[in-house]
């Protein structure tokens, strides 16, 4: 990393901080674009409030209808959606930096389809209520991303094993998803199949505290982790030589993503792609080596809020689940990203 762009923080006591400029300023404008395409959604809908009125209402000066619109009906959503694409983001920048592949996100894992596979057991089997249905994603992500461990597991988790590994998985729960779904009755299939598809619609301030709680968690818990994170991308002997202890930062970590994708998964369904784009254009934007989780972080939350707004807006009357949308963008990018590795000669 060139000395120009890297800058030196001293407080007293010899605290010294090092950032990079590029990288700042990118994280800088993510968060502004993110901000302010929130304050644009949250003034989008049937009835239009304009920016300056949504901003004096979240500051406390609306009257009574548009703080009942602003605050009961739309920012639930816009935070939710914030959330779950900063968890999307920082969970594929975890993933990514771990197996050293740029395809290896949650979508292509099979963490998503992990998550799937809870929410329609409490569906398909037990008619569970919302509440059930998130437990039920969050367990499944959960159960997945541990056989995936597992079963890459050879003296270490590395590379292309763990993406080979859970491509399989995601292959074999796909089919369960599918055999679940042929048992359902027309009622509980159409609820599994409007949840598969990932949606912010409906979300209210119950799925907000649960995954800003997880956030506030998670995502001080993977930063204080980030340099050990660093240091295993130069390969493990060369971590162990620098004292970091690569299988438990790896464990921790991965566990981390884990979690950050199956709660966003439950939250508002398996949204594709995100975590699969969010940390490949945060890396081109700030060309900084190393996971770059804070600018995959923010770009993961800008990204699915643009996406959101055009799901609702870029479409005329037919307003789409945010999940089509990304899906979409993200196999578009998927297909470009994969003949780029095959030019590069990396596949």
């Amino acid at each position: 990393m060139s000395t120009t762009r890297t800058r030196s923080l001293r407080a007293r006591g010899g605290l010294s901080v090092r950032f990079d400029v590029r990288a700042l300023v990118v994280v800088v404008l993510l968060l502004v674009a993110a901000l302010a395409a929130s304050v644009v959604l949250i003034g989008t809908g049937d009835f239009p409030i304009p920016a300056v009125d949504v901003l004096r209402t979240l500051a406390g000066d609306g009257n009574a209808g548009q703080e009942f619109i602003v605050n009961d009906l739309r920012l639930p959503r816009v935070l939710v959606g914030l959330l779950v694409g900063a968890s999307l983001g920082l969970g594929g920048a975890i993933f990514q930096s771990v197996s050293r592949n740029p395809l290896g996100s949650p979508d292509v894992l099979g963490l998503g389809q992990g998550a799937t596979a809870g929410a329609l057991i409490m569906i398909v089997l037990f008619s569970g209520t919302a509440n059930q249905v998130a437990l039920g994603a969050l367990v499944g992500g959960l159960v997945t991303g541990v056989a995936i461990y597992l079963l890459a597991w050879k003296r270490g988790v590395h590379g292309y094993r763990l993406v080979l590994v859970g491509i399989g998985v995601s292959a074999i729960v796909t089919a369960v998803n599918g055999y679940l779904l042929t048992k359902a009755d027309l009622v509980d299939a159409a609820r599994a199949v409007v949840w598969m598809t990932g949606s912010l619609n409906g979300r209210d301030w119950a799925q907000v505290w649960p995954l800003l709680a997880m956030c506030a968690v998670l995502v001080p818990l993977v930063l204080g982790n980030a340099r050990g994170l660093r240091m295993t991308e130069m390969g493990d002997d060369v971590s162990y030589a620098l004292g970091v202890r690569v299988e438990r930062v790896r464990l921790l970590m991965m566990l981390s993503a884990v979690l950050l994708t199956a709660g966003a998964t439950a939250a508002a369904g398996p949204v594709g792609f995100v975590a699969l784009t969010a940390p490949q254009l945060a890396r081109r934007l700030t060309r900084s080596p190393g996971p770059n989780l804070v600018p995959s972080m923010c770009m993961g939350a800008a990204l699915l809020i643009v996406a959101d707004w055009a799901s609702q807006r870029a479409f005329g009357a037919d307003q789409l689940p945010v999940g089509v949308v990304t899906g979409v963008l993200g196999g578009i990018y998927l297909l470009w990203l994969l003949v780029i590795e095959r030019k590069a000669g990396r596949i």
